[in-house]
Order: structure tokens, then sequence, then C-alpha cells
């Protein structure tokens, strides 16, 4: 019996395990976001790609606000050349995120898109920052 499931095969697994290499490789999640900053050790910049006044109204605490429209090569030219950006921005019905990976991208930077973006950061149950200051998930003085 075919369903509508298995109507069309599914993937080598060869075929399968790139596809989904490919995809960790441009993505990452709220999850694996908040576990690593919570631990303080980021190995990557966190950009909240939306406007400035879209990050004032809230963020993921820590993230930088640099509004998709105003990446260039002068303003990246503060962070080496081999920083790993992870962008968001509101969520899936926002394409903030992709075009600030896309410039990110031409400008030959590393980067991946937080899937889901504030939206799921939030439906993960996670913190938001308010404001201008990046914020940060670790308590005062810890």
């Amino acid at each position: 019996m075919t369903t509508t499931v298995s109507e069309y095969p599914a993937a080598s697994p060869e075929v399968a395990a790139a596809h989904f290499a490919a995809r960790l490789s441009l993505e990452t999640d709220p999850a694996d976001v908040h576990s690593v900053l919570e631990a303080g050790n980021a190995d990557f910049v966190l950009l909240d790609t939306r406007s400035a006044a879209g990050y004032a109204k809230g963020h993921v605490p820590g993230a930088l606000s640099l509004p998709h429209r105003a990446i260039s090569a002068e303003r990246m030219a503060e962070w080496a050349d081999d920083t790993l950006f992870v962008v968001y921005c509101f969520g899936p019905h926002c394409n903030a995120a992709d075009q600030g990976a896309l410039k990110l991208a031409r400008l030959g930077r590393k980067v991946k898109v937080m899937i889901g973006g504030l939206w799921g950061w939030v439906d993960e149950g996670y913190s938001v920052a308010h404001g201008v200051d990046p914020g940060s998930l670790k308590p005062a003085g810890s």
C-alpha cells in the first residue's frame, strides 16, 4: 500500500545525511543558541537583523542590533574575518535574517540563521531583553 507519505521514496541514507548536514551548516535553533549563551562560551556573534525599533521592543539577551540594511564591509570590519555570525529576525514571516545572512555571506563571512527567530525564542520560554542594551542571560554580577 502506498500512502501520501511513501508515495515518493525516501532518499538514500547518504543523500539524507548530506542534506541534513547542509541544513545544519546553515541553521541553528533557539535551544542551541540559549544553551551556549547561558554557559557563557559563545563562539559566535548574535545579530538581530530587524530594525532598531524592533530590537528595542524586545530581543534575545546578548544579541547586537544590526539591521540587515546596515550590514556593509565597513561595518563588519570590527570583527575578525573568521567570526561566525548567527542572525535572526522576528520569525518565519520575516525575512530580515535571510537578507542579513545573504549580505554576510556575500561579504565572505560565516553565517547561520537561528530558525524561528525571536518568535521561536519566546515560544521556547526564554527571556527577552528590552531597550537598546544587549543585555545578558547571566544575572548581573555573576
